[in-house]
């Protein structure tokens, strides 16, 4: 097991579900539906990905290795550049700054690290 992946995945569960009640309690009737969208995707996607990462640290303890380690790092990445950038990009909509919208460039980037986590957990199940 790895005990910090677990517990970065518990924390940002939790954090997931306390963004996707706001997003629905007290987002709903301040953004439109564009921004919404936008924010709700990301809850999404950190979710789906906060049972990733603590996959990641189950298989861990039987499957340990560097590809399973560099797996949930990009997990973690993938969360904080994905859907941070959703988060920042939601903000800045419903302040009307457009001067931000620079900041969906880098979802991308998060997207690409969900992929290569996604791969190298692939890869250490292989590897064992």
């Amino acid at each position: 097991m790895h005990k910090s992946f677990i517990l970065t995945a518990a924390v940002l569960g939790a954090f997931s579900v306390v963004l996707g009640a706001f997003g629905s309690h007290g987002l709903k009737d301040k953004l439109n539906p564009d921004a919404l969208n936008i924010f709700e995707t990301a809850v999404k996607y950190q979710f789906y990905h906060v049972f990733a990462l603590l996959a990641a640290g189950i298989l861990f303890q039987s499957f340990g290795n560097g590809w399973l380690l560099w797996s949930g790092r990009l997990f973690i990445t993938g969360i904080v550049l994905f859907c941070g950038s959703l988060y920042a990009l939601t903000y800045f909509k419903a302040t009307g700054s457009s001067s931000m919208n620079w900041l969906g460039a880098i979802t991308p980037l998060g997207g690409l690290g969900f992929i290569a986590g996604w791969v190298t957990m692939v890869i250490a199940l292989l590897k064992k």
